[in-house]
Order: structure tokens, then sequence, then C-alpha cells
């Protein structure tokens, strides 16, 4: 690999409620770069971040953020005020992705399935069924399962999410029984396809506490469905302009009603956990890529305009 960049900071932490997993994240992505040979400086980026990278003065970001304001566009913009190249997707991906309304505009408009959902206030979703149960109410612009709530088929009353904290708007989506499928790409293609296997709810901590889920790879699927896992993630990958690593997470349901697409894009994630329980390196792993191989290509293919 040609090296374009030698000091590379490593943005983690932030103020967002995926505060803790970014800091795992981005312990592991600088000791990974500082394997590769690169020179690190790591950066909690708070409300100081313009002055400490002023001050710093990287060759290249790796943005190891998550959710908001790190994962939304906000950061980017910074970075391209500032003209340092940094990884993953740039202002417009970031903040689509984010937006799971908007995200789905834009994947029905490419043609791909994705479930029924809507965006209702608080006190209208505490009040009464907005979508007959099953169903899942989540943020709209979070991350790594956070604030989701699940009602199941015959739930007598609504869930009760009108809080003081509550957000102005919630997505309420129907939910989507079945398989737990994901795909990470790569240079416009996919890494692999992983099996998510947990009991229960793959929640916050089933994805991130060890032990709390079991991941198989490649997945124990056909080959048809492993391809269209595969070409759904590439499309959806491209539909929002993403860069670098994204990761597409899926729903299958092989009992699918007649007529509803038994294979579900859920969402796409743009700058996905990079933790030692996370998918994005097992996959690469599984590719033959190490860690270090995975964060310094990654680094490499750093830019600013996007």
């Amino acid at each position: 690999m040609n090296r374009r960049f030698n000091h590379i900071a490593v943005l983690m932490g932030g103020p967002s409620a995926e505060r803790e997993v970014s800091l795992v994240s981005g312990r592991e992505c600088a000791a990974g770069l500082r394997d590769a040979g690169y020179t690190v400086t790591e950066i909690d980026a708070g409300d100081d971040l313009l002055d400490r990278l002023t001050q710093t003065r990287p060759d290249a970001v790796f943005n190891a953020l998550h959710g908001r304001w790190g994962e939304d566009g906000c950061v980017q913009g910074i970075l391209e005020w500032l003209r340092i190249p940094y990884t993953h997707s740039g202002v417009l991906a970031s903040s689509l992705a984010m937006d799971k309304d908007q995200a789905k505009v834009v994947f029905r408009a490419a043609g791909l399935p994705v479930a029924e959902s809507l965006l209702a206030p608080p006190a209208e979703i505490a009040r009464a069924h907005v979508m007959a149960p099953p169903y899942v109410v989540k943020p709209y612009n979070e991350g790594s399962s956070v604030g989701i709530h699940l009602v199941l088929a015959g739930a007598n009353s609504p869930p009760q999410v009108d809080t003081p904290d509550a957000p102005g708007q919630l997505m309420v989506e129907r939910y989507i029984p079945g398989r737990e499928l994901t795909v990470a790409v790569r240079k416009g293609e996919p890494l692999g396809v992983t099996e998510i296997f947990v009991d229960g709810w793959y929640d916050y901590d089933a994805k991130y506490k060890a032990g709390g889920s079991r991941h198989v790879i490649p997945a124990d699927i056909p080959a048809a469905l492993a391809d269209r896992c595969g070409d759904v993630a590439v499309r959806a990958h491209e539909a929002l302009g993403c860069k670098g690593i994204s990761r597409a997470d899926f729903r299958y349901d092989p009992d699918a009603d007649a007529g509803r697409d038994a294979l579900i894009l859920l969402e796409v994630n743009t700058q996905p956990g990079m933790t030692p329980t996370s998918l994005v390196p097992e996959q690469a792993a599984h590719r033959g890529i190490s860690f270090a191989q995975l964060v310094a290509w990654m680094v490499e293919d750093a830019s600013c305009n996007r």
C-alpha cells in the first residue's frame, strides 16, 4: 500500500449516547494504526475539537465517533472546513444514513426492500397504537439500538415513550421477524455475510458485551441469498453516496407473506463499530485482512470534498 499520510488523529468519545462504544472503537483503531506504523494522536472529541485539531495538525483523521454529532455530518463538516482528509463517508451520506426516515426515501427510490414505517410524536405513540403490532419504536437518528422499544403482537397498550426527555418525533417501524444478517462493504464490494444469533433482542448489550451475541461467518444461507445480500448492501452504499467502509443490516424472514420481500434492509451504518466484538473487523479477518491492514486502508482512503 502506498502511504500518503504519517500523522493520524483518531477522534473518539464525543457527547452522544454511544460515547462509551466510540471510546473502545477509537482505542482499538489507534492501536491498529500504530501497529501499521503511523504516528497517532488520540482526541476525545469535545467542545474544544476545533482547537485540538488546529493545534495537532494531523495529516488525516480517523473518525471513530459513533452516533449524533460525530456520525451525522456535523464533524465531517468541520473537517471539510479545515481541509483535513477523514475516513468514512462525507457530509451528505453521513447525514442521510443517520436519518433513518430520509435514508428509507433514498432506498425506496433505488428499489431496495425496506420495512413499512412512519414518524409520530411520542404523545401520539403513547396514546394508542399508531400501527398494528408487532412494531418497533426507536429514535430515527440514533444507532447501536439506543432507545428501542419492541411492541409484540397482541400487546394491549402502546409503549409509554412520552417522557420529559423524549425527542419531538420517533420512528414506528413494522417488526420484521426472522434471521439477523449483516454485510460490510469495502471498495464497492461486500466483505461477506454474517448471521447474528442472540437470546432475545439484538440490543446495545448484545452488540457490545462479550458473549452478548454469536456471529457466524459465512452465514449458513443459500448462495443466491448471500449474493442478494451483497448486492443490496452495495446498492444501498452507493445510493447514499457512502465512502470507505459501511455496513448494511438485514432481516430475512423465509415465512414472509406472499407479496412481501423476505429480505428487508433495516439500515446502513456509515461508521460501524471497531471494537473487539464488532462485525466489520470480523468480516475483514475472514477475508484475510488483519485489523492493522483494515484501518491502514481506511486511513489511506481518507479524503475531503465529498
